[in-house]
């Protein structure tokens, strides 16, 4: 029972080269879409199965979230190949997530030296969002509302993560915004 979520985290590490290997002659079959939604469910419960198990420990949740930046740039790389008209559209505002990501890492590698797995409610909700965007561009050739939202609380994550890091004396995982975050830094510091 234990290597449940850690095996839930290599199944959706798995899933994203099938996803890009589906996409790759620039169209996608329904398996696509079911070996989407089997990775976003993956996602949903290792963490839940690990905290009910008592197994959730830094080093997994690390793979968690490295399994996660594999799995969506699986994604992306399979949007460039089937509906690279809307990559193209949206690129301006997908450039800035990217760059708010890529300042989110350089934050957390010159602090901590890796990147933090905070596994913030904001992450929670850009996870939905993306769940949403995907389903509507590869489900439905939609992008519109669905990919908007998805970029804006995508910004709004990687800003608040940011700010966290600053916030936090030490790398911890599992900090759910950066409300408990500052709570978490006057504790640590009241500690002291």
């Amino acid at each position: 029972m234990k290597y449940i979520p850690i095996a839930l985290v290599i199944i959706r590490f798995l899933i994203g080269p099938f996803l890009l290997l589906d996409a790759v002659d620039g169209k996608t079959s329904v398996w696509f879409m079911v070996g989407f939604v089997a990775a976003f469910l993956s996602d949903i419960f290792d963490g839940v199965i690990a905290r009910r198990l008592g197994v959730s420990t830094p080093q997994l949740r690390q793979a968690d979230s490295w399994a996660d930046v594999s799995f969506y740039i699986c994604v992306f790389a399979s949007a460039w190949l089937v509906h690279f008209d809307v990559v193209i559209a949206f690129s301006t505002p997908l450039l800035m997530v990217l760059f708010a990501q890529i300042a989110w890492w350089i934050v957390n590698l010159v602090k901590y030296g890796k990147p933090a797995s905070y596994h913030t409610y904001s992450a929670k909700a850009w996870g939905i969002t993306l769940f949403i965007a995907t389903v509507a561009l590869f489900g439905f050739d939609y992008a519109g509302i669905a990919l908007w939202l998805a970029i804006i609380i995508g910004i709004i994550h990687s800003v608040e993560e940011i700010f966290m890091t600053i916030v936090l004396p030490t790398w911890t995982h599992d900090v759910l915004s950066i409300f408990h975050a500052l709570r978490l830094r006057r504790d640590l510091k009241s500690e002291i």
